[in-house]
């Protein structure tokens, strides 16, 4: 099986670019071994239908994101399929969401979505200015994301080893470079 961590969001605007720097902090921080499987952690960005073929491409996704949940705290957690978006969840957190829910409908429409899998958070700070720091409150939560991205990849077979230990702000900092 083919898997692809999909990290989503602005880098540039804070919390808005916190699914970008979890799929790094994964990436740099962890190795994941299966007999079976491969995993590949990409930065989508803000990209949305332009990886229409790199999703395609794989046969599960575990996307990475800031969500919007109405009543919900900053740094509050929620893992689903999104074949079963909880109702609660608004998408209207960013400038992104609603392109990449609309993305991923499309490609069901289109039959060639695979199975996905959403980590969200509910961030503080997006797009008021250009920055790199995250909110406490979302550095606190993010520990949770993180606990569950690493749960969700175990359940689909992979053997995780702790490689090195770059925190996330850290690797925030550096997101604009690349990994």
């Amino acid at each position: 099986m083919r898997v692809l961590v999909l990290g989503i969001g602005n880098i540039l605007f804070g919390d808005e670019g916190v699914g970008v720097h979890l799929c790094n902090y994964l990436k740099l921080n962890f190795d994941f071994t299966s007999k079976d499987n491969s995993v590949e952690f990409v930065d989508g960005g803000t990209l949305a239908n332009m990886l229409i073929p790199l999703i395609a491409d794989y046969d599960e996704v575990l996307l990475l994101d800031c969500v919007s949940v109405g009543g919900a705290n900053v740094g509050d957690v929620y893992s689903f399929d999104f074949d079963n978006i909880p109702q609660s969840i608004t998408w209207t957190g960013s400038a992104h969401e609603v392109e990449m829910l609309q993305t991923l409908n499309l490609m069901r429409l289109m039959g060639d979505l695979p199975h996905v899998h959403v980590i969200g958070i509910i961030p503080e700070v997006i797009g008021e200015d250009t920055a790199f720091t995250l909110s406490d409150s979302l550095l606190n939560g993010s520990t949770t994301m993180i606990d569950s991205a690493l749960l969700h990849l175990e359940n689909l077979g992979f053997s995780i080893t702790r490689k090195d230990n770059k925190a996330l702000q850290e690797i925030a900092n550096l997101s604009y470079r690349g990994f």
